[in-house]
């Protein structure tokens, strides 16, 4: 998915030596500027750069950019991104929750992580923007903003057609045409394929175990057998027309469409331990001997920091890349279970479109006009198997749908000879997503129809950003941002047959509506007298009754500033200086497990016993960030070293605790205030002529100052956040008369991060160094390229998300990283 802007362009020849690449001209204050002339801690990379590196996704340019991380979702997120910088993000892909950080696609923003893992096919470059963007780019930008720009069509003719074959079967297909279609009219046409098998075995472990007491499934598999995880079927397409309507109007327009079929994500388990029975002892999986099968190391394949292994490899596959789940829960039905037997899917499939509208027209000589306009839509599904055993603790079936509108206009302009530059405009945004899903989780005894939820929310802004240049060297900006927020959600509970639990109840008929028989007496009970909400003898699912066409709704306003100043101490060294705000929009809780029937937990009378309501609102998070960097360009501009600190007051940080009066419990919460400070710096080095060297590194202190009564222990950080991040490349091009020969090395590093709130070690993902070879050849004419490259080289064994459920599953998985892979590409341009 790709639409480009109207200023992406790379400075001109004149103004580079021999020693230097073209200089990466940036958008990032709404108006044209050298990468070394804007006043912000950025990243910006372009296609040479992106296509020296291999880099074909979103998620693999962060290994370069400091105090940046970004993953692909876990199994149970489906297909998406997580994007942390300086430690603010967002791990959740439901709606009800706002990303940390910004994703653009030629200005145009991408709400959802579950449409954030972008391909970057066909681009002009790649702007990571770190720090709040609440003035630039707008609410949730809190941490900063990622932009990707598209090259335009120029009616030059000429493209490419590109062709990758690797390891697991990998075949990548891309390829671009630009035409023109009269004088005033061009297009571009680009497309990709991206294939590969899964990396997991899937096994049936019965089959593959028969002297154990596990049962053997129906074998739809290749002996023991039954599929992979993480294999891929990625293709998208997109069309891209400009046309220069008058020497003052140029009307972009772009339509595309991407598509997915994908394998459920990879996943190994690392811990097991459940009985696995309901509270009458009844098996969620029954063994060949009658008896209930636990959840135990037996299904845990390689031994971890977690737990060692019992389980016993079948011969000729890696334990490390073993999974023995079956997407299957067989029990046997119950009057509080009815409705088993249930199978969740071994897949991630994802169908979207949007088109992209960009006009800009010159007004008057110091006044451009610029209207974008979107729409977007798409439709994932993806199911999942938490517990990655055959013992059916919990699995789930996801179906998203999202539409997305906006509007914005623009209006650049200057007076006094350029000495004031601003931008004036207004955002309008409004989208709607609804969420079904099969949530059938054994552990908690329920087993529901979770929506259709829906999510419509709007979103209204106005801003001004302007820079005084007092003189040639010494500038001052300054912004403001005013944003209306509004979000409804709609909850609905049902069982898997269409009734509602509980649904023949109405508080007028008791002073409290019961949540389930066994709370009002009428149920079973412990032999001390303590509910069984969940055993036999209760309705089903009564644990959801009053969650059916309910309404949250969070409804705010806020005000963003930013105040910079900036001087050009010589054609060398830049300086600058700001502060800045940021937010992250609130909501509401969007996984409620007891609704308003279960009382407040104030409220509740002496001697009644009930979970709390767990409807519950969030308020925005804000930030507020004081920055100070240096950006040089040394030795006739063979070093560049650019450096910036920063020191952030974080406010109301909104994370996802798992600790509420009862259980089960995802309860997004505002958990307090935090100090947090860092260090940034890049360099590129290009000592002699065909040699460079590229690097980055960060180091990142988060300390609470407060978490309230949530629980979160100050000495935590938030998800994602490693305190260092290091990157090194090297780059060699060798030029002769039968062509050109470039190496390449990149090696990257990140410490360990927790990837909950709360940060026991049960979610730690341990700091790993990965390294990634290049060799490419490059024909005189540049018309033909051959590359080889090694990705994960030194064969890494690697997490690179850990999912700690161990507290109500028994369980923790984890997803690992790729091992060694290879693969050998021919380009053919044209």
């Amino acid at each position: 998915m790709s639409t480009a802007p109207a200023l992406a362009q790379e400075a001109t020849a004149s103004d580079q030596t021999a020693a230097t690449a073209p200089e990466i001209v940036v958008t990032a204050q709404f108006r044209a500027q050298k990468l070394q002339d804007t006043p912000l801690a950025i990243t910006a990379v372009n296609a040479a750069i992106l296509e020296a590196r291999g880099q074909t996704d979103i998620s693999q340019i962060a290994a370069q950019s400091p105090n940046v991380t970004l993953r692909a979702q876990p199994q149970s997120g489906g297909i998406g991104l997580i994007a942390f910088i300086r430690g603010i993000g967002q791990t959740d892909f439901n709606y009800a929750l706002e990303p940390g950080v910004g994703i653009y696609v030629d200005d145009v923003y991408i709400p959802t992580l579950s449409s954030s893992l972008l391909d970057l096919m066909d681009l002009e470059r790649v702007e990571v923007l770190r720090g709040p963007q609440g003035t630039l780019a707008g609410r949730n930008s809190i941490g900063g903003a990622i932009k990707l720009f598209s090259k335009k069509p120029t009616g030059e003719g000429g493209g490419y057609l590109q062709a990758t074959y690797g390891r697991f079967n990998r075949i990548d297909v891309r390829g671009v045409a630009d035409f023109k279609i009269s004088d005033h009219l061009f297009a571009r046409l680009s497309g990709a394929t991206k294939n590969s098998d899964g990396y997991v075995k899937l096994l049936d472990y019965g089959l593959s175990h028969p002297n154990s007491n596990v049962p053997a499934n129906t074998n739809s598999g290749n002996g023991i057998e039954r599929g992979t995880l993480g294999g891929r079927s990625f293709s998208a397409g997109r069309l891209a027309l400009r046309w220069e309507a008058s020497p003052d109007v140029e009307v972009n327009l772009a339509a595309d469409y991407t598509r997915e079929r994908n394998d459920a994500g990879a996943q190994v388990l690392l811990y097991g331990n459940k009985a696995a029975t309901t509270p009458d002892g009844i098996p969620w999986l029954t063994g060949k001997d009658g008896n209930a099968v636990p959840l135990t190391c037996a299904f845990v394949p390689y031994s971890t920091r977690f737990q060692q292994s019992c389980d016993t490899t079948p011969a000729g596959y890696d334990p490390r890349f073993i999974n023995y789940a079956n997407f299957l829960d067989a029990r046997t039905p119950t009057s509080q279970a009815p409705f088993k037997p249930y199978a969740a899917n071994n897949q991630q499939n994802y169908d979207g479109w949007g088109v992209t509208g960009n006009v800009t027209a010159n007004l008057a000589d110091n006044l451009t006009a610029v209207w974008i306009s979107s729409y977007r839509h798409y439709k994932m599904s993806f199911g999942f198997d938490q517990d990655g055993s055959p013992v059916p603790v919990a699995q789930l079936d996801n179906i998203l749908r999202h539409r997305a509108w906006s509007q914005e206009v623009r209006l650049n302009g200057s007076f006094m000879d350029k000495k004031f530059e601003y931008t004036l405009g207004g955002f309008y945004f409004d989208q709607n997503g609804t969420y079904n899903a099969r949530v059938d989780l054994n552990y908690a005894g329920i087993d529901f129809i979770h929506g259709p939820d829906s999510t419509p929310s709007t979103s209204k802004a106005l801003f001004f950003n302007g820079t005084f240049h007092i003189t040639d060297a010494w500038g001052i900006t300054g912004g403001i941002r005013h944003t209306w927020d509004k979000k409804d959600y709609t909850y609905f509970r049902s069982n898997p047959d269409g009734t509602v639990p509980f649904g023949d109840w109405t508080p007028a008929q008791l002073p409290f509506l019961p949540i389930c028989e066994s709370f009002q007496g009428l149920g079973p009970v412990a032999p001390d007298g303590t509910p069984l909400p969940t055993a036999v003898g209760n309705s089903p699912n009564c644990l959801l009754s009053g969650l059916y066409n309910v309404k949250g709704q969070f409804k705010g306003q806020r005000t963003d500033w930013r105040i910079e100043t900036d001087y050009r101490f010589s054609p060398e060294v830049f300086a600058y200086a700001s502060i800045a705000t940021g937010y992250k929009g609130g909501g509401v809780n969007p996984r409620p497990f007891f609704g308003p029937s279960a009382g407040e937990c104030s409220a509740l009378p002496p001697g009644v016993l009930a979970p709390c309501n767990q409807i519950k609102s969030f308020q925005p998070e804000t930030l507020t960030t004081y920055e100070g960097g240096l950006k040089t360009d040394l030795f006739d501009r063979r070093l560049r070293l650019n450096v910036s600190a920063f020191f952030n007051k974080y406010d109301n940080i909104i994370l996802t605790l798992t600790r509420c009066p009862a259980a089960p419990c995802l309860l997004p919460a505002n958990v307090g205030k935090a100090d947090v400070w860092g260090l940034e710096g890049e360099t590129t080095i290009r000592p002699v002529d065909g040699l460079t060297l590229d690097g980055s590194i960060s180091y990142l202190n988060f300390k609470y100052k407060d978490t309230g009564t949530t629980g979160v222990p100050l000495t935590d950080v938030t998800p994602f956040t490693p305190k260092w991040n290091w990157s090194a490349g090297v780059q060699y091009d060798y030029t002769m008369k039968a062509g050109m020969i470039s190496a390449r090395f990149d090696g990257t590093y990140q410490s360990s991060i927790y990837t909950e709130a709360f940060n026991s070690p049960s979610s730690l993902v341990d700091g790993r160094f990965l390294g990634n070879v290049r060799l490419s050849y490059t024909s005189p004419d540049k018309d033909w390229q051959l590359s080889a490259e090694v990705q994960n080289v030194f064969n890494k064994y690697y997490y690179n998300t850990v999912e700690n459920v161990e507290a109500s599953l028994g369980a923790i998985t984890a997803n690992p990283g790729l091992p060694r892979t290879w693969a050998l590409t021919l380009k053919r341009s044209f």
